[in-house]
């Protein structure tokens, strides 16, 4: 009957682990569903392990062992082994760091498949419940918020006199950006000109009529619009 047991957990924890896996996947994760229905799966059975350690060792003699009996000891190194597997997930951009909920998710999907392992169910349905939704719920949430987004334009002009004046103006009639600062440098042996415009803006809406607007400045060889570090 415990053997029964034993499996259903393991059921569950690969359920609840795919479930969550699914709407990582769902979000163009690598981590999907079969990494956490893997890691709730594998998780819960080293729980399993843990506490059913004293049943395959209670033959030796605590006299003549080295033997000592923790159930929270795998546990611990799952959870701590877990971080190695979530940082590989953490993908660091210019501006941005991705991956930080998928690492997240994987952490908390160990802990699921523990805490499952060790018959601790309701709880751990509930937490796995509130994880669910706020995946699936935290992307039109975040849509609200209107964060800051930087990035740098590079633009560059055949010699032709001090065009930025012209830039000013154009990104003047886009409030949703603004100028935090500008590089200058002019190439002598090609005579061309070239500005770096740090940017900041709520949105990015704008930025396809920005750059067609900036396309039509007279002598404009080059423009670049990539994302910029976060100070």
């Amino acid at each position: 009957m415990e053997m029964f047991l034993d499996l259903g957990k393991l059921l569950l924890a690969a359920l609840v682990g795919g479930v969550i896996g699914f709407e990582r996947e769902s979000s163009g994760q690598a981590a999907g569903f079969r990494t956490n229905l893997t890691v709730a799966a594998g998780s819960c059975l080293m729980m399993l392990l843990s506490l059913h350690m004293e049943e395959l060792f209670h033959h030796f003699d605590v006299s003549q062992s080295v033997v000592r009996l923790d159930p929270g000891r795998i546990a611990s190194y799952a959870i701590a082994g877990m971080g190695f597997l979530g940082a590989g997930a953490i993908i660091k951009g210019k501006g941005s760091v991705r991956g930080l909920t998928t690492a997240a998710g994987l952490w908390v999907v160990t802990g699921i498949g523990l805490s499952i392992g060790a018959g601790y169910i309701v709880p751990t349905l509930f937490t796995s419940f509130i994880i669910v939704i706020s995946l699936y719920w935290a992307s039109p949430i975040r849509r609200i918020t209107r964060r800051r987004i930087y990035s740098i334009l590079t633009m560059i002009f055949r010699d032709v006199g001090d065009p930025l004046d012209q830039i000013r103006q154009i990104f003047s009639q886009y409030p949703s950006f603004s100028i935090r600062y500008v590089n200058y440098t002019h190439e002598i042996s090609s005579q061309t000109v070239m500005y770096r415009f740090r940017l900041m803006s709520r949105e990015e809406k704008d930025r396809v009529q920005v750059v067609k607007r900036l396309s039509e400045l007279k002598g404009l060889e080059e423009i670049r619009w990539e994302e910029s570090d976060v100070p």
